[in-house]
Parts: structure tokens; sequence; C-alpha cells
């Protein structure tokens, strides 16, 4: 039993020391520097401090967070729209499952940079929606796409809808046939099937996509840099921003600390409304 135990330590240990070494160490560090305060050089002077919390909670960071959450969460929302039906089709189509998942693994094999660079030439004024919907009589002059909260949806629905494809495909891979059978001999139609016994029971998929999509949805600053603008910036903009352009590392700190705990506290409420839900389902 001794053995065993010192076995599986062993073969857990270089895991471990990963976590420790790139994951635990540095938010320690974040901790830290988040309640000391900056020499204005883009030096930090550890005396305890929570100016850095008090300007990371005035109205003007607060509002950035606030949107960046709603952008996050309504591109996670449409991506499960549009990837639940996707998954559903490839799990249960006989031909071509292997090239279907081939083509949603495609976009990892491309910098979501230069995937984005594409979106610009789409949604600009000049680009080619405007002058397709041009063309066609559609509209008479060029829309406002680019820069608007519209075109960052839209990079973040494009960037990470893979995630939340395969965690659902997978959930309805391993669902039993027999469940979909025994509703069908119980008279159930196709649509009753589906929210009593499908949905509740692909239910952990849902839930590993949309934590999938919606953490780093809420976090990425790339896609608010290319199809946003100067005026529209989401919060990891701004830790960027702290740490490497205004060498403020304190305010960057609190506001990485601030995102970590408002993404543990979604996604914890997340799982809890889910699986209430589930259980409503279920009875």
């Amino acid at each position: 039993m001794i053995k065993n135990i010192k076995l599986a330590y062993s073969l857990l240990s270089p895991s471990m020391l990963w976590l420790l070494l790139f994951l635990v160490i540095p938010v320690a560090m974040i901790v830290v520097i988040s309640f000391t305060v900056s020499d204005g050089y883009g030096g930090t002077i550890y005396e305890f401090s929570l100016s850095s919390y008090k300007l990371a909670f005035s109205s003007f960071y607060l509002k950035i967070i606030w949107q960046s959450v709603l952008w996050a969460f309504a591109a996670s929302v449409i991506c499960l729209v549009m990837a639940y039906p996707f998954a559903y089709f490839i799990a249960r189509v006989d031909k071509g499952k292997n090239i279907l998942l081939f083509l949603v693994m495609i976009p990892f094999w491309s910098n979501l940079v230069v995937r984005l660079y594409s979106w610009n030439a789409l949604l600009n004024d000049g680009g080619v929606i405007n002058n397709i919907l041009m063309h066609f009589g559609i509209i008479s002059e060029p829309v406002k796409m680019l820069y608007t909260s519209f075109a960052i949806i839209v990079g973040l629905v494009y960037g990470f809808l893979p995630f939340m494809i395969l965690p659902i495909y997978s959930s309805i891979e391993q669902l039993d046939k027999s469940y979909l059978e025994a509703a069908e001999d119980l008279g159930a139609n196709p649509v009753k099937t589906f929210f009593r016994v499908t949905l509740p029971l692909t239910l952990p998929g849902i839930i590993a996509g949309f934590i999938m999509t919606f953490v780093p949805a809420i976090s990425v600053f790339v896609v608010a840099d290319l199809l946003g603008g100067n005026k529209l910036v989401m919060v990891g903009n701004v830790i960027r921003d702290s740490f490497l352009v205004e060498m403020n590392w304190q305010l960057g700190a609190a506001l990485s600390i601030l995102l970590m705990v408002l993404v543990l506290l979604s996604v914890l409420l997340f799982m809890k409304f889910t699986s209430s839900k589930d259980k409503k389902f279920l009875f």
C-alpha cells in the first residue's frame, strides 16, 4: 500500500511541480504585488496598501469589466446555439465524421491574430460583406460593423466556437441510445425526448463547453485590439496595458485578481444553475 502511494506521488510529481512553478507561485506573486505600492517608475514598494483595489473598483474600470462580461457571455451563448446542433449532427452522422472533426480542428492550426485580420477585410466599410449587400441592393450605403460591439462578439464567437463544439460532441457521442429508444417506446415525441432525456444527459458537455468558451473570451485582448478600435476595450486590454504600457503592476495585479475571482464565481453560479435545471428536467 505504501509503495503504491509512493509510486502515485512519484508519477504526479512532474505535473505538481509544473503547477507549482507556473501557476501557484505566479498567482501568489500577483496577489502580493496587488497589495503593494508603485514607485511611479514601474518599481514596487513593498508596503501594504489597498490603493490599487480602490482604483480597480472605480466606475471606469467596473464599466470595462461589466462590458467584458456581457460580451463574453453573449459570445458563449451564441457559440452554444451554433455548436449544439452541429455537434449533434457530427455525433449522429454515419459517414464523414472524421472529416467534420478535422474541419473543426483546422482553426487551431493557425494563429488567432492572423485569422482575425481576415474579419477586418470582411467587416470594414469597403469590405466584402458591405460590397455584397450593396451589390444586391439590400443596403444603399455601407453599414458600420468594424470597431463596434458587434465586431467584437463576432470575433469572440469565431475564435472560440471549436471550444464549444468539441466537449458537446464528446458528451453526445457517449450518450446511450437505449435511453432515447426507451423514451420513444414510452410515447415521448422527439421534442420531449430531447428536452427530457438528451439535453439533461449531455449537460456536462454543455457546462464544459461554456466554461472553456467564457473563460478565455472574457480575458482575451487581441480581439478588441483588432476589431474594437481604440474606444472599445476589454478587461484583458486594460490588464496588459497596466503591466506593459503604464508600468503600473499594482493596478494590473489587482484587476487580474478581480478577474480571476469573477470568473470563478461565474463558473460556480453557472454550474449551480445548470445542476438545478438538470434536476427539473429529470423530475
